[in-house]
């Protein structure tokens, strides 16, 4: 109770005090459980599913590794999608769960590639390391397989930034696509009855025509690119531009004959089968003049094609080498001179006789999608989506030949979709030192080659016409777990194929 003391202020008895303490403890104490009730409840696996509704999220982490495992021991949502206490995790809690909520009640889940949100850039933004490392302590356990040790080893010793769901993106909702395993079915297939080619194309004149690979009932179509000069890189005026794509330079190319698409599995295929061997040591390189003697790829890890798909569809995962060893084979089979296309020969087929960013009429700046303000109004999408392959509108993963609308040269995919291989080494400042402006092929010697094209993964600045990009050998490898590591396929780069080009001056009676 309060009462007044001589000088007349007021002031609260003892006894009343104490309780008004109690009172403020107690009320404390009930906050405090009532906020770690809720934080514990929207923490749960029920929890966490019901608002995750993408398709097969419960079912696939029921399947892996951290939920069907010998032990018996579950790892539960917020072990893996959360930081550990201390580190972070209310922040981080508070972070995704306003993000959460706001896509549960605003966004159509039905429309959301949930594909694309499952691919190892965009995971790395909800899948602490920290929470790994947290149950992991012992990186070199007892049962632990030779080459897991490898890739434990280069885990702790590398330079590059890596994280354990480099390795183990998918332990946590199982993928069938996804096996650390010799794929050695991959390739096999049975074939109705059908006629096969038992010669290649006949090419009497410089015109397009359609190859036919022997002993296969493959084809393809091959375009005639009629020589010419063009302005190769992009001005500095052109907007989200590179230093590396200047200056411009005029450049005269020959004729030649170009696919008019991506290498696809149908045709890649047809070389695997005819060439891949199943207990070749890794990183033997044999390419002789007897087209029987023509080593191709060892058997892939896990399923090159993700899972998407054959056929038509780009090839995708081969390495540089793997894809030069296919025009050699090529070569072989057809009697024609195949090779990759140098980056001129791409760039001006490729331009198709444009100037402009694209080959068709568009502002890079309003293509884009970067920028705070295209993440709430989107980027212009009406001429380049029926056009281009990329990251707006799919986002996850390649598209058949059909999806796109061709150039005026009539090819397809030359923007988007896979990037592309060509012969010449990459360098910053070719455009800069390379003199050379008739038929150029780059500089002599170099780590990496150049790639061209842009993918599905790519935004919209990345698959303009001057748009220059290259291997990254080492970084591709990352999760292979082979010693040494394998020539043939790459473990870290779904979204990189490549097209062939065929020399007019091979073909007799041109």
């Amino acid at each position: 109770m309060k009462l007044k003391n001589s000088q007349g202020k007021t002031f609260i008895k003892g006894r009343t005090k104490v309780w008004l303490i109690i009172a403020g403890i107690s009320i404390g104490i009930i906050f405090l459980k009532s906020g770690e009730a809720v934080i514990s409840y929207t923490s749960s696996d029920k929890y966490c599913v019901s608002c995750h509704i993408h398709p097969m999220a419960d079912q696939s982490w029921k399947l892996s590794a951290h939920f069907n495992n010998r032990t018996g021991n579950i790892v539960h949502c917020s072990e893996c999608h959360l930081p550990p206490e201390g580190h972070g995790y209310l922040l981080a809690k508070a972070k995704h769960g306003l993000k959460d909520a706001y896509g549960f009640y605003f966004k159509d889940s039905a429309k959301i590639d949930w594909q694309a949100k499952r691919m190892l850039e965009n995971a790395k933004g909800f899948v602490y390391e920290k929470s790994c490392l947290r149950c992991h302590q012992n990186l070199f356990p007892a049962r632990l397989s030779v080459n897991g040790g490898n890739a434990h080893l280069f885990y702790t010793t590398s330079k590059e930034p890596l994280t354990c769901i480099n390795c183990h993106l998918n332990v946590g909702h199982f993928d069938k696509n996804a096996i650390h395993a010799h794929d050695t079915s991959f390739g096999v297939s049975v074939t109705a009855n059908q006629a096969l080619f038992t010669e290649p194309a006949r090419v009497e004149k410089f015109e397009n025509f359609s190859e036919k690979i022997p002993g296969t009932n493959v084809a393809f179509e091959m375009v005639a690119i009629p020589g010419g000069t063009f302005k190769m890189g992009s001005p500095e005026s052109e907007p989200l531009r590179k230093p590396d794509e200047g200056p411009v330079r005029k450049v005269t190319v020959s004729k030649f004959f170009i696919a008019k698409t991506e290498v696809t599995w149908d045709e890649y295929l047809a070389f695997f089968r005819a060439t891949g061997s199943q207990g070749r040591t890794e990183g033997q390189k044999v390419i002789k003049k007897n087209v029987d003697a023509i080593s191709g790829a060892t058997p892939p890890w896990g399923a090159p094609d993700q899972g998407w798909g054959k056929g038509k569809r780009p090839a995708i995962t081969m390495s540089w080498h793997a894809a030069y060893v296919y025009c050699q084979w090529l070569s072989k089979v057809t009697g024609k001179k195949y090779r990759l296309p140098t980056e001129a020969e791409w760039e001006y087929a490729c331009r198709a006789g444009s100037e402009t960013p694209y080959f068709f009429e568009g502002n890079p700046k309003k293509f884009t999608s970067t920028g705070f303000l295209k993440k709430f109004f989107g980027p212009d999408t009406t001429i380049i989506a029926s056009r281009v392959v990329y990251k707006v509108n799919s986002p996850s993963k390649t598209k058949e030949p059909e999806y796109v609308k061709a150039n005026p040269f009539g090819l397809k995919n030359m923007a988007g979709n896979v990037s592309e291989f060509c012969s010449d080494f990459y360098s910053p400042d070719t455009y800069k030192t390379d003199t050379v402006t008739f038929n150029p092929k780059g500089p002599s010697r170099g780590q990496e080659h150049v790639i061209r094209g842009g993918s599905f993964k790519s935004d919209a600045k990345d698959v303009r016409s001057a748009a220059r990009d290259f291997t990254k050998t080492k970084a591709w490898l990352v999760t292979d777990p082979q010693m040494p590591k394998s020539i043939w396929w790459y473990s870290d780069a779904i979204d990189v194929g490549f097209r062939v080009v065929c020399e007019a001056d091979s073909i007799t009676g041109r």
